[in-house]
């Protein structure tokens, strides 16, 4: 039976795609950019491949944030600065939410059944204050933060901090919830805890991370965890 859900922020709950879209623009704009479709597309390549190297332990936080501008700019060849422009993206990105389809009913079903608990990837500055303008944390036993932490998923040492901090923790009736293979299922994978991916494109899974769970819609999850 399961007692512990940990549920992915950033396209799971919360649709970081929109918001990052709407901030990536803004910031763009500000600093003399035209957000092209060729520009943002190469961001987003540009953007996926430094997450990638930091899930790999070959970056940080903070050198992910402003390497992705900086090969941005050097592609583009322009001249402007990456620190300044990271530090105006996040206060662009801290504005506002937009939930996933399905979300809000979500955490009103589990509310109660489950003791839930945020585990994102993310900056805590920006994490908290999407999460105080969705006005979830209510939902929430706790709500654990990779930069807090000082690990990022998928290593084992960020559930491992996760389970210190929960009352009587048992393994055995945790899962997590999450749309990343590499991040969400290979670090529940790696903290042995049940996984359900959520996966609402039907991207097929090229790769050797298997989870126990496929879900194409959130509000498949409430009947698969009532199986668990």
């Amino acid at each position: 039976m399961i007692k512990f859900v940990f549920l992915d922020l950033d396209d799971t709950i919360l649709d970081f795609h929109k918001a990052e879209q709407v901030a990536l623009a803004n910031t763009l704009i500000h600093f003399g950019v035209e957000p092209t479709q060729k520009v943002l597309d190469l961001y987003h390549r540009i953007n996926k491949a430094q997450w990638e190297r930091l899930e790999r332990g070959e970056l940080t936080r903070n050198e992910v944030k402003v390497e992705r501008y900086r090969i941005l700019y050097s592609k583009l060849g322009i001249d402007l600065s990456p620190k300044d422009t990271t530090a105006y993206y996040e206060s662009q990105l801290a504005i506002g939410h937009y939930f996933i389809d399905g979300a809000e009913s979500l955490l009103e079903q589990l509310n109660g059944k489950y003791s839930l608990y945020i585990a994102s990837n993310g900056a805590k500055k920006v994490q908290s204050s999407r999460l105080l303008s969705a006005g979830i944390e209510k939902y929430f036993d706790s709500i654990f933060i990779s930069e807090s932490l000082g690990y990022n998923k998928p290593d084992k040492r960020f559930f491992e901090k996760c389970f210190k901090e929960i009352s009587d923790f048992d393994k055995s009736k945790a899962v997590i919830i999450g749309d990343s293979l590499t991040s969400d299922i290979k670090g529940g994978k790696n903290a042995e805890i049940k996984t359900i991916w959520f996966n609402p494109t039907g991207t097929a899974n090229e790769t050797d991370i298997k989870p126990d769970f496929e879900i194409y819609d959130l509000l498949q999850a409430p009947e698969i965890l009532k199986s668990m």
